[in-house]
């Protein structure tokens, strides 16, 4: 794949919503505004292209048709929509849970690939990908995997790049692309942080 990056720039310079920019109400029980974070999610797929088509492409559908489902509810009742947990709360109410159920997996898949990130960069900056994600595996979606998949999604990390190669499609300077990608990963830490402490609780339950 070529770079992912602008001349001179990183891969955070490619015009698309990052997790640094979206809106989170701190004064309304961390609310965090559902058009930003959808925009973000679906901008991060890009990044999935880089870590490997072929080891991540279960993720991005997934993470594409969560996307759509959450979508679906905001254009549907927008007013009522405008914050995640908003969403969330309104659709309930209609006995309805499919964005519900969305965002719990979205949610799920972002933790994913951010603890998988977090582990490589900053954990074991020595260690290849491939074993970063399957240890981000073991702790977020394998839980929830039937033993059918387990497997076969374990077996697929093994088609991550080298994490010099990956380093290096995000940008030429390395120092540059190790602070951006650190910000951008504190900024979708937090909001998965927010969003599994909401999705626990009893008003977020059907």
């Amino acid at each position: 794949m070529a770079n992912a990056y602008p001349p001179g720039g990183t891969y955070w310079d490619n015009g698309k919503r990052s997790f640094t920019s979206v809106p989170m109400n701190l004064s309304k029980d961390s609310a965090i505004s559902t058009t930003e974070f959808l925009e973000a999610s679906e901008a991060l797929t890009g990044l999935l292209d880089v870590l490997g088509s072929t080891a991540f492409m279960p993720v991005k559908k997934d993470i594409i048709g969560n996307i759509k489902k959450i979508r679906d509810r905001q254009l549907e009742a927008p007013v009522e929509s405008e914050t995640l947990q908003d969403l969330v709360r309104n659709e309930l109410k209609t006995k309805k849970h499919t964005a519900s159920e969305g965002l719990l997996w979205l949610t799920r898949g972002l933790d994913f690939i951010a603890r998988g990130l977090r582990r490589n960069l900053t954990l074991q900056p020595t260690e290849e990908l491939s074993v970063s994600f399957r240890d981000s595996y073991g702790q977020t979606l394998k839980q929830y995997h039937s033993f059918i998949i387990k497997p076969i999604f374990s077996a697929a990390m093994s088609a991550c790049p080298y994490r010099k190669d990956f380093y290096a499609k995000l940008g030429e300077d390395e120092a540059k692309v190790k602070k951006e990608l650190d910000e951008w990963l504190a900024a979708l830490e937090e909001r998965v942080t927010v969003l599994n402490t909401f999705m626990a609780k009893p008003e977020a339950k059907w």
